[in-house]
Formats: C-alpha cells, sequence, structure tokens
C-alpha cells in the first residue's frame, strides 16, 4: 500500500517581478525549523572551531615557553574542543540533509503538480525531454543551492570570529593576515558575472540531451524498424558534444577564477609569517600568537574555497530557476470557474457553432453544429483529418472551442468542475496508454478502490477475460513500460476496460478497437451492445464494423456536419458518405492483411 500524499507546505511565489530567491523563499521559509537548528549548530561548532587556535597559544605561550602552566590542562582542553566540534558537526550536517531532502520533495511535488494540471495544448508545443530535465536536474541544483547556500554563509562567518579573536590577541597581525578579504569579494563578484550565461547554457544542453534520449528510448521500435540506431547515435553524440563544449567553456572559467580565490589566504598566511616573525624577533608578539595567526589563516582557506563554489552553484541554480519559472508560471489554458457545477450527468450533448483550431493553427471545426440526445449512441464518421477525433477532446475539455459552445446537459462545459465533468466523460482513444503496473491496476486506474469482481466484469465486457487469464499471473501480471508486452488490440481491450470501470454516463470510443481483429470486434460489440444502452455514446468510426453499433450516424466533413441520419439513409442518398465507406472498407482490408502478415511472421 503506498503511502499517504503529503502536500507541499509552501509554493513558488507567483509575483514574476521578483528574483528567483525571493520566489523560491516561501518553500525554504516552510522548513525553517529545520534549517536554523542546522545553522544554529554550525554556528555554535564555528565557535568552537575558533577557540582551538587561542588554547593552542596559550599552550605554547604559558606551558611551554614560560612554563608557568602544565601542558596536560590544555592537551585536555584541546581534546575536548575537538570531540565537541565533531558531535556538534554531525548534528548540523544532520539536519542540514533533511533540509535539503525537504526542500527537493516540496520542489518535485510543485513541479509535477503543475505539469499534471496543464493541458493537452501545452504537451502539444513543448518537448518531453525539456521537461524531464527541468524536473530532474533543475530542480536539484535549486535545492543544492537552497539548503547547502546559507550554510556555507555561516560558514564564512568564521572569518569574523576568527578577526574578532585575532584583534584581540594583536590587532595589527589581524589586519595583515585579513588584508586579502577585499580582493576576495571583488573577484566573487567578477566571477558570478561571468559564470551565470554559461551555467543557463549548461542546462539548456542538458536538457537537449534529455530530449533525444527520451525520443530515442520510447520510438525504440521505430528506430529499429528502419535501422536508425546509428543516425539516433551520431545524434545524440551531437547533443552531448554541445554538452561537452558548454562544460569546457565553465571549466575554461572557474580555471581562471577559482585558483585565484582560494590561494588569496594562502598569500595572507605568507604575509603573517614575514610581519609577525618580524615582530617576534622584535620582542612584540609571542610565538604562541604567530603559531595562532597562522591556524586562523589555515581556516580562513576552506570557507573561502566553498564561497568560490557557492558562486558557482548559485548562478547554476539561477539559471536553472529560471527555467523552472517558465514552466511554474504558464497558466493553464482550461480553466475552471471560481464555483464550478458538479453534479451527476444525464449525456445530452450540443455542439453550437463550435470553431477549433489547434495551437499549431492547424484548423479542425468550422462552425460545427451537432445535438446528440442522452441515451443514444452516434456514430462520427468521415476522411482523415475532417475533426472527428477533436469532437471528443473538446467534450472533456482537453481543449477549449475558439469560438461557439459545447454543451452538456443545456450547460456550457466551461461551467463544469473538470474533475466532475472528466470522471463522467470515458474517453477510449485509438493508441491507449497502459501504465507499467498490473493489469487489474491498469483497469481500476479510474476507481482504484474497485474489487477483483468488478475489474473482471469490466474485462470480460471488453472482451479482455480471455487472454487475461492466460497470462502467467492472470490479472496480477505486470506488463511493461506503455503496455508493449501486449499486443495492439489486447492494450485496446484493457482500455475499453478501465472505461467501462468507470461507468460514465458518456462515453467516447475514439477507434478504440482498430488493432482487434473482426471475430474479437464481433465478440466485443455483442458485448457492449448490452452496456451501452442509456449510456450517451460517440463512436468515432474508422471502420465500417464500429457503425453498425450506432442509432444514428453523422458525417463530419471540413470540420462541419455534412449529413446525419441512420446508416441506411445516408448510404441511400448521401454519396459522400459513400465515398468515405469505401475508404473505410479499403483502410480496413489493408488493416487485416497487415494484422495477418504480423501473425505470420
Amino acid at each position: 500500500m503506498s503511502a499517504p500524499y503529503r502536500a507541499p507546505e509552501s509554493t513558488i511565489d507567483p509575483d514574476q517581478s521578483r528574483s528567483w530567491l525571493r520566489r523560491a523563499l516561501p518553500v525554504v521559509l516552510a522548513h525553517k525549523g529545520l534549517l536554523l537548528t542546522s545553522l544554529t549548530l554550525s554556528l555554535v561548532g564555528l565557535l568552537v572551531q575558533v577557540q582551538i587556535p587561542n588554547v593552542l597559544r596559550l599552550g605554547i605561550d604559558d606551558a611551554l615557553v614560560a612554563r608557568t602552566a602544565s601542558l596536560d590542562r590544555y592537551v585536555w582542553w584541546l581534546a575536548g574542543l575537538a570531540v565537541a566540534q565533531g558531535f556538534v558537526n554531525y548534528l548540523a550536517r544532520r539536519y542540514l540533509l533533511r533540509t535539503a531532502y525537504e526542500i527537493e520533495y516540496d520542489l518535485r511535488n510543485i513541479m509535477y503538480a503543475h505539469l499534471i494540471r496543464m493541458p493537452y495544448g501545452f504537451y502539444d508545443r513543448v518537448q518531453t525531454g525539456e521537461l524531464m530535465s527541468r524536473s530532474g536536474s533543475d530542480i536539484r541544483a535549486v535545492q543544492m543551492y537552497l539548503a547547502f547556500g546559507p550554510s556555507i554563509l555561516v560558514q564564512c562567518l568564521i572569518a569574523v570570529f576568527a578577526f574578532a579573536l585575532m584583534v584581540s590577541i594583536d590587532p595589527l597581525l589581524a589586519v595583515v593576515a585579513m588584508a586579502t578579504m577585499p580582493v576576495i569579494a571583488l573577484m566573487g563578484v567578477w566571477m558570478r558575472k561571468a559564470i551565470f550565461p554559461v551555467s543557463w547554457l549548461i542546462q539548456s544542453r542538458l536538457a537537449q540531451v534529455a530530449t533525444v534520449v527520451d525520443e530515442a528510448i520510447n520510438g525504440v521500435r521505430i528506430v529499429k524498424a528502419f535501422a536508425g540506431e546509428q543516425r539516433q547515435v551520431t545524434q545524440l553524440a551531437a547533443a552531448a558534444d554541445r554538452v561537452r563544449w558548454a562544460y569546457r567553456r565553465d571549466a575554461f572559467i572557474r580555471s581562471r577564477w577559482s585558483p585565484t580565490l582560494e590561494n588569496l589566504p594562502r598569500l595572507g598566511l605568507a604575509m603573517v609569517l614575514l610581519c609577525g616573525g618580524w615582530m617576534a624577533i622584535e620582542g612584540h608578539a609571542s610565538v604562541g600568537a604567530i603559531v595562532a595567526f597562522n591556524s586562523y589563516v589555515l581556516m580562513l582557506q576552506p570557507p573561502f574555497r566553498m564561497l568560490g563554489m557557492m558562486i558557482m552553484m548559485g548562478q547554476r541554480a539561477a539559471a536553472s530557476a529560471q527555467r523552472i519559472y517558465e514552466v511554474l508560471d504558464t497558466r493553464s489554458e482550461i480553466a475552471e470557474r471560481a464555483d464550478p457545477v458538479r453534479t451527476r450527468l444525464r449525456g445530452d450533448i450540443e455542439f453550437a457553432g463550435v470553431d477549433f483550431a489547434y495551437p499549431d493553427g492547424t484548423v479542425a471545426l468550422r462552425g460545427l453544429d451537432l445535438r446528440i440526445p442522452a441515451g443514444t449512441t452516434v456514430a462520427v464518421v468521415g476522411r482523415t483529418g475532417s475533426g472527428k477525433s477533436t469532437v471528443a477532446r473538446l467534450l472533456a475539455r482537453y481543449y477549449d472551442a475558439t469560438a461557439g459552445t459545447v454543451r452538456l446537459d443545456g450547460r456550457d462545459v466551461r461551467d463544469y468542475a473538470l474533475d466532475t465533468l472528466r470522471d463522467q466523460v470515458g474517453i477510449v482513444p485509438d493508441e491507449p496508454f497502459l501504465f507499467s503496473v498490473s493489469i487489474r491496476d491498469n483497469i481500476a486506474f479510474g476507481r482504484p478502490d474497485a474489487s477483483l469482481a468488478e475489474v473482471v466484469a469490466a474485462a470480460e465486457a471488453a472482451g479482455a477475460d480471455g487472454f487475461v487469464r492466460a497470462l502467467p499471473d492472470g490479472y496480477d501480471t505486470v506488463i511493461g513500460e506503455r503496455g508493449y508486452t501486449l499486443s495492439g488490440g489486447q492494450r485496446q481491450r484493457v482500455a475499453i476496460a478501465r472505461a467501462l470501470l468507470v461507468n460514465p454516463p458518456v462515453l467516447v470510443l475514439d477507434d478504440a478497437t482498430s488493432a482487434v481483429d473482426v471475430h474479437v470486434e464481433q465478440r466485443i460489440h455483442d458485448a457492449l451492445r448490452g452496456l451501452l444502452h442509456g449510456r450517451t455514446t460517440v463512436i468515432v468510426a474508422h471502420r465500417l464494423s464500429t457503425i453498425a453499433l450506432a442509432d444514428t450516424v453523422v458525417l463530419i466533413e471540413d470540420g462541419r456536419v455534412a449529413a446525419q441520419g441512420t446508416h441506411a439513409e445516408l448510404v441511400a442518398g448521401e454519396p459522400r458518405y459513400t465515398e468515405v465507406l469505401a475508404t473505410m472498407q479499403s483502410g480496413h482490408d489493408r488493416v487485416d492483411s497487415g494484422i495477418d502478415q504480423g501473425v505470420a511472421a
């Protein structure tokens, strides 16, 4: 049993005028308890750490040089401070990692929840690989900066604490030790400006690689069918080469700035040894003070090395955040009313003067006027590209009409809550998608609480029960990704069973039996006849045999209703309908021939 869903405690600020960091701040503040605990512990660890050189100074000056105190006491102090620092740092790291994982959880859920709400039109124009990259590596880059950036800044506070202690020991030597800090700060700004464009380029080109890989894997059967393996490898190599160039450019920038940024504190060490040695010789500084200052300057090196890393992380996170926000700031064209209608549908359908064009400009419907009374079965036929499948997509609000109105039970479909509408308008597409789970779970996708008996009944009605029981684990058989371990006809029958189990008052069969042989299709039709009684059913027909289920046939031509009536009436009086039937019959013969050849092979 899966764990209950835990919604993110906050979300990205929708104000696009704010910086990327301010927009992400609510997600971080949602876990401020964990983060502040981690930062406080880190701060305590730093306070303990900066005491160690001071205790070392006192030990050298008092126990070794002046011999006025016992060395054992200082040794125990040093050991105790080391143990305390290790324990505190362990706790700080543990809470920091918990914070990082919580932020990552929230970001991934925010992104996924937004993507799952986006309409068909969004996916028509966005590549899957791009979305996978933005949902993966981009989120990780932002999470790393949001969680580890504050910790690195706290670590850099060691410079402040160390400077305060150095001033208390010797003000002049403290100024010498910190002389390189302004130069480090200035170089950090220059480095940040230089690396941002390259960070954006890297993330963009990684997304291109993800797109190539995603398309090659999803389309592997087509690639192999056309012996296109080498072309795909070449295409991936070209995309990977562009990523390599971007990474090399990034490495070039880092190689110019990072060594200087990291080694400037060592210059401070040399200056401390030079000035401190002279002061010790002249009697103005003790040997213990020189050793303490040496330790403090060495302490400054790791934080400033991390500061350089944080600058790079910040620029990569900024680039990734902008790519994420491009998706999150995209509003769905399919929006609900403020107070949507939630009611059980009867299934009375009406298209009134409906125009529709897809996002790429393809016009599908032109002034479509169509009425389908509740409880009737209507077959929609027409030539390829006439707009048949678009009727179903507008009915379930996968898209909204460009002009005109689509009504269900006399109401504009835009008045209904989306979940209510789609729960009651069941669609079986011609290319069904199955998940890589058991057949039972696939059939019960719309009703996860359905009993096995209900699942079996739906499968029997769809003509799927026979082949399912023949599988090694029956209904518990886990099918491959997209259901490719099943034949096309088997996938369609599982998809039909999935729709029937929900028992929607409106059912759309979009060429739902195109991959099923004639004999199996006839058995499915026999089972469906009883189930379709009293249910509004729209059959988008691409095969002559499916028209037999319909009470009325609607001929669509150029996005309009060209003719409407019974099959016999249209055959007798509509030559365009006869032409479409002839085309459907010839295509059906070619499909059957192809199926037979595939089976023989």
